[in-house]
Protein backbone atom coordinates (compact mmCIF):
# COMPACT_ATOMS: atom_id res chain seq x y z
CA UNK A 1 0.00 0.00 0.00
CA UNK A 2 1.30 3.44 -1.37
CA UNK A 3 -0.92 5.14 0.83
CA UNK A 4 0.83 8.18 2.96
CA UNK A 5 -0.94 8.68 6.72
CA UNK A 6 -3.31 11.86 6.98
CA UNK A 7 -2.10 13.68 9.81
CA UNK A 8 -4.68 15.62 12.29
CA UNK A 9 -3.63 18.83 10.00
CA UNK A 10 -4.29 17.72 6.56
CA UNK A 11 -8.16 16.26 7.97
CA UNK A 12 -10.70 18.52 6.40
CA UNK A 13 -13.42 18.63 9.62
CA UNK A 14 -16.97 18.96 8.86
CA UNK A 15 -19.17 21.97 9.72
CA UNK A 16 -22.15 19.59 11.55
CA UNK A 17 -25.29 19.94 9.55
CA UNK A 18 -27.71 22.04 11.10
CA UNK A 19 -31.04 20.47 11.40
CA UNK A 20 -33.04 21.89 8.67
CA UNK A 21 -35.51 24.71 9.43
CA UNK A 22 -37.94 22.98 6.63
CA UNK A 23 -37.18 19.67 7.27
CA UNK A 24 -39.06 20.71 10.92
CA UNK A 25 -41.92 22.94 9.35
CA UNK A 26 -43.07 19.73 7.27
CA UNK A 27 -43.09 17.57 10.44
CA UNK A 28 -45.02 20.16 11.86
CA UNK A 29 -47.43 19.77 8.60
CA UNK A 30 -47.48 16.58 9.22
CA UNK A 31 -48.45 16.27 12.61
CA UNK A 32 -51.44 18.84 12.66
CA UNK A 33 -52.79 16.82 9.32
CA UNK A 34 -52.71 13.48 11.17
CA UNK A 35 -53.93 14.68 14.27
CA UNK A 36 -56.82 16.92 13.01
CA UNK A 37 -57.97 15.74 9.24
CA UNK A 38 -60.20 12.63 8.53
CA UNK A 39 -58.12 10.32 6.41
CA UNK A 40 -58.26 6.79 4.87
CA UNK A 41 -55.93 3.95 5.90
CA UNK A 42 -53.95 4.87 3.02
CA UNK A 43 -53.12 8.21 3.28
CA UNK A 44 -52.83 8.07 6.99
CA UNK A 45 -50.37 5.38 6.30
CA UNK A 46 -48.08 7.30 3.62
CA UNK A 47 -48.33 10.34 5.54
CA UNK A 48 -47.11 8.39 8.74
CA UNK A 49 -43.81 7.11 6.38
CA UNK A 50 -43.15 10.47 4.74
CA UNK A 51 -43.06 11.70 8.77
CA UNK A 52 -41.19 9.04 9.49
CA UNK A 53 -38.57 9.67 6.97
CA UNK A 54 -38.41 13.49 7.51
CA UNK A 55 -37.27 12.31 11.69
CA UNK A 56 -34.60 10.19 10.41
CA UNK A 57 -33.76 13.30 8.52
CA UNK A 58 -33.16 15.33 11.12
CA UNK A 59 -31.80 12.01 13.53
CA UNK A 60 -35.05 10.92 15.37
CA UNK A 61 -34.91 7.59 14.89
CA UNK A 62 -36.89 6.28 17.57
CA UNK A 63 -40.04 8.43 16.33
CA UNK A 64 -39.34 6.97 12.72
CA UNK A 65 -39.31 3.77 13.64
CA UNK A 66 -42.68 4.06 15.01
CA UNK A 67 -44.29 6.05 12.23
CA UNK A 68 -42.73 3.03 10.26
CA UNK A 69 -44.36 0.55 12.73
CA UNK A 70 -47.73 2.40 12.11
CA UNK A 71 -47.47 2.68 8.81
CA UNK A 72 -47.20 -1.02 8.21
CA UNK A 73 -50.00 -1.70 10.90
CA UNK A 74 -52.47 0.75 8.51
CA UNK A 75 -50.88 -0.54 4.89
CA UNK A 76 -49.27 -3.94 5.44
CA UNK A 77 -47.93 -3.87 1.66
CA UNK A 78 -46.07 -0.85 1.60
CA UNK A 79 -42.66 -1.68 0.62
CA UNK A 80 -40.60 1.18 1.03
CA UNK A 81 -42.15 1.13 4.94
CA UNK A 82 -40.74 -2.33 5.69
CA UNK A 83 -36.86 -1.38 3.71
CA UNK A 84 -36.87 1.53 6.26
CA UNK A 85 -37.56 -0.56 9.66
CA UNK A 86 -35.45 -3.07 8.33
CA UNK A 87 -32.26 -0.18 8.45
CA UNK A 88 -33.47 0.23 11.48
CA UNK A 89 -33.29 -3.09 12.66
CA UNK A 90 -29.71 -3.48 11.09
CA UNK A 91 -28.40 -0.63 13.58
CA UNK A 92 -30.04 -2.10 16.58
CA UNK A 93 -28.45 -5.53 15.51
CA UNK A 94 -31.91 -7.20 15.11
CA UNK A 95 -30.51 -9.09 11.79
CA UNK A 96 -33.18 -11.92 11.78
CA UNK A 97 -36.09 -8.79 11.70
CA UNK A 98 -33.86 -7.07 9.24
CA UNK A 99 -33.50 -10.05 7.00
CA UNK A 100 -37.60 -10.41 7.59
CA UNK A 101 -38.50 -6.72 6.73
CA UNK A 102 -36.31 -6.39 3.34
CA UNK A 103 -37.74 -9.79 2.28
CA UNK A 104 -41.04 -8.42 2.91
CA UNK A 105 -39.88 -5.76 0.91
CA UNK A 106 -39.02 -7.51 -1.87
CA UNK A 107 -42.09 -9.26 -2.07
CA UNK A 108 -44.03 -6.97 -2.39
CA UNK A 109 -41.52 -5.13 -5.10
CA UNK A 110 -39.06 -7.49 -6.36
CA UNK A 111 -37.50 -4.03 -8.37
CA UNK A 112 -36.94 -2.63 -5.19
CA UNK A 113 -33.19 -2.41 -5.51
CA UNK A 114 -31.85 -0.79 -2.43
CA UNK A 115 -34.00 -3.76 -0.38
CA UNK A 116 -31.12 -6.19 -2.18
CA UNK A 117 -28.53 -3.84 -0.60
CA UNK A 118 -29.73 -3.32 2.58
CA UNK A 119 -30.45 -7.26 2.55
CA UNK A 120 -26.76 -8.03 1.53
CA UNK A 121 -25.81 -5.46 4.19
CA UNK A 122 -27.57 -6.81 7.30
CA UNK A 123 -26.02 -10.54 6.29
CA UNK A 124 -22.96 -9.55 6.13
CA UNK A 125 -23.33 -7.50 9.42
CA UNK A 126 -25.33 -10.39 10.90
CA UNK A 127 -22.10 -12.51 10.07
CA UNK A 128 -23.25 -14.57 6.81
CA UNK A 129 -21.23 -12.99 4.07
CA UNK A 130 -21.33 -16.09 1.95
CA UNK A 131 -24.93 -15.43 1.31
CA UNK A 132 -24.62 -11.76 1.34
CA UNK A 133 -22.33 -11.86 -1.62
CA UNK A 134 -25.21 -12.76 -3.96
CA UNK A 135 -26.82 -9.87 -2.67
CA UNK A 136 -24.35 -7.27 -2.58
CA UNK A 137 -23.29 -8.78 -6.64
CA UNK A 138 -26.64 -8.40 -7.64
CA UNK A 139 -26.88 -4.95 -6.70
CA UNK A 140 -23.82 -3.75 -8.02
CA UNK A 141 -24.85 -6.00 -11.53
CA UNK A 142 -27.92 -3.39 -11.66
CA UNK A 143 -25.25 -0.39 -12.19
CA UNK A 144 -21.76 -1.22 -12.62
CA UNK A 145 -20.76 2.36 -13.48
CA UNK A 146 -21.75 2.99 -9.15
CA UNK A 147 -18.09 3.43 -7.14
CA UNK A 148 -20.66 3.24 -3.60
CA UNK A 149 -21.76 -0.17 -5.28
CA UNK A 150 -18.09 -1.59 -6.03
CA UNK A 151 -17.21 -1.02 -2.41
CA UNK A 152 -19.95 -2.59 -0.98
CA UNK A 153 -19.20 -5.44 -3.49
CA UNK A 154 -15.22 -5.65 -2.19
CA UNK A 155 -16.06 -5.06 1.06
CA UNK A 156 -18.70 -8.37 1.67
CA UNK A 157 -16.32 -10.26 -1.03
CA UNK A 158 -13.21 -9.47 1.64
CA UNK A 159 -15.16 -11.32 3.93
CA UNK A 160 -15.24 -15.13 1.62
CA UNK A 161 -12.37 -14.37 -0.19
CA UNK A 162 -9.86 -11.59 -0.06
CA UNK A 163 -7.84 -12.30 -3.61
CA UNK A 164 -11.77 -12.61 -5.29
CA UNK A 165 -12.22 -9.43 -3.48
CA UNK A 166 -9.09 -7.40 -4.68
CA UNK A 167 -9.27 -9.07 -8.48
CA UNK A 168 -12.99 -7.89 -8.47
CA UNK A 169 -12.04 -4.43 -7.34
CA UNK A 170 -9.32 -4.16 -10.28
CA UNK A 171 -11.94 -5.15 -12.65
CA UNK A 172 -14.49 -3.13 -11.27
CA UNK A 173 -12.50 0.24 -11.52
CA UNK A 174 -12.21 -0.01 -15.31
CA UNK A 175 -15.59 0.67 -15.84
CA UNK A 176 -15.90 3.38 -13.81
CA UNK A 177 -15.74 7.03 -14.77
CA UNK A 178 -13.42 8.99 -13.47
CA UNK A 179 -15.91 12.07 -13.21
CA UNK A 180 -17.54 10.38 -10.15
CA UNK A 181 -15.53 11.77 -7.76
CA UNK A 182 -15.68 8.96 -5.23
CA UNK A 183 -13.59 6.83 -7.77
CA UNK A 184 -10.85 7.99 -5.84
CA UNK A 185 -11.82 6.09 -2.82
CA UNK A 186 -11.42 2.73 -5.26
CA UNK A 187 -8.37 4.04 -6.26
CA UNK A 188 -7.46 4.47 -2.80
CA UNK A 189 -8.46 0.97 -1.66
CA UNK A 190 -6.27 -0.24 -4.85
CA UNK A 191 -3.13 1.68 -3.31
CA UNK A 192 -3.30 3.95 -6.41
CA UNK A 193 -4.17 7.50 -4.49
CA UNK A 194 -3.64 8.38 -0.95
CA UNK A 195 -6.03 9.54 1.53
CA UNK A 196 -4.99 12.65 1.01
CA UNK A 197 -6.07 12.39 -3.05
CA UNK A 198 -9.39 11.31 -1.79
CA UNK A 199 -9.60 14.87 0.61
CA UNK A 200 -8.35 16.61 -2.13
CA UNK A 201 -10.62 14.59 -4.91
CA UNK A 202 -13.78 15.17 -2.61
CA UNK A 203 -13.41 19.35 -2.55
CA UNK A 204 -14.03 19.50 -6.15
CA UNK A 205 -16.98 21.26 -7.61
CA UNK A 206 -18.46 21.55 -4.66
CA UNK A 207 -21.15 24.26 -4.12
CA UNK A 208 -22.07 24.03 -0.75
CA UNK A 209 -21.67 23.14 2.83
CA UNK A 210 -24.65 20.69 2.13
CA UNK A 211 -22.77 18.87 -0.74
CA UNK A 212 -19.03 18.95 1.02
CA UNK A 213 -20.94 17.58 4.49
CA UNK A 214 -22.27 14.71 2.09
CA UNK A 215 -18.97 14.24 0.24
CA UNK A 216 -17.31 14.08 3.92
CA UNK A 217 -19.61 11.57 5.42
CA UNK A 218 -19.23 8.90 2.54
CA UNK A 219 -15.30 9.43 2.47
CA UNK A 220 -15.06 9.28 6.16
CA UNK A 221 -17.01 6.12 6.09
CA UNK A 222 -15.00 3.94 3.35
CA UNK A 223 -11.81 5.59 4.89
CA UNK A 224 -12.43 4.15 7.98
CA UNK A 225 -14.17 0.93 6.80
CA UNK A 226 -10.73 0.33 5.00
CA UNK A 227 -8.87 1.24 8.31
CA UNK A 228 -10.91 -1.56 9.93
CA UNK A 229 -10.15 -4.24 7.60
CA UNK A 230 -6.61 -3.90 7.67
CA UNK A 231 -6.53 -3.95 11.66
CA UNK A 232 -6.17 -0.45 11.85
CA UNK A 233 -8.85 0.21 15.30
CA UNK A 234 -7.72 3.47 16.40
CA UNK A 235 -7.83 5.24 12.48
CA UNK A 236 -10.50 3.08 11.63
CA UNK A 237 -12.37 4.68 14.92
CA UNK A 238 -11.44 8.07 14.53
CA UNK A 239 -12.95 8.08 10.59
CA UNK A 240 -16.06 6.48 11.62
CA UNK A 241 -16.30 9.22 14.14
CA UNK A 242 -15.64 11.73 11.52
CA UNK A 243 -18.48 10.74 9.56
CA UNK A 244 -21.00 10.78 12.57
CA UNK A 245 -19.95 14.51 13.24
CA UNK A 246 -21.49 15.36 9.68
CA UNK A 247 -25.21 14.40 10.70
CA UNK A 248 -25.78 13.99 7.67
CA UNK A 249 -28.28 11.00 9.33
CA UNK A 250 -30.01 9.48 6.05
CA UNK A 251 -26.70 8.17 4.14
CA UNK A 252 -26.43 4.83 4.68
CA UNK A 253 -22.19 5.92 5.61
CA UNK A 254 -24.04 7.74 8.52
CA UNK A 255 -26.17 5.05 9.72
CA UNK A 256 -23.93 2.73 8.95
CA UNK A 257 -20.58 4.51 11.24
CA UNK A 258 -21.94 3.97 14.56
CA UNK A 259 -22.56 0.22 14.03
CA UNK A 260 -19.14 0.03 13.07
CA UNK A 261 -17.69 1.46 15.95
CA UNK A 262 -19.63 -0.88 17.90
CA UNK A 263 -18.12 -3.96 16.17
CA UNK A 264 -14.60 -2.23 16.91
CA UNK A 265 -15.36 -1.83 20.56
CA UNK A 266 -16.67 -5.39 20.91
CA UNK A 267 -13.65 -6.69 19.35
CA UNK A 268 -11.28 -4.87 21.88
CA UNK A 269 -13.62 -6.37 24.40
CA UNK A 270 -12.89 -9.72 22.99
Amino acid sequence: MNSQPLGMGSLLLAEPEPINARSQMAIARYNHILNQAPLKNEERAELLFQRGMLYDSVGLAGLARYDYSQALELKPDMAEAYNSIGIHHIQQMDFNQAYEAFDSTLDINPEYDFAILNRGIALYYGGRPELAVSDIDAFYQIDRNDPYRVLWAYIVNMKVSKEVAQDQLVQALKELNNEQWATKIVEFYLGKATEADVIARLLEDVKSQKQLNDRLCEAYFYLGKFNSLNGNKVKASNYFKLALSTNVYEYVEHRYARLELSRLRTQDIN
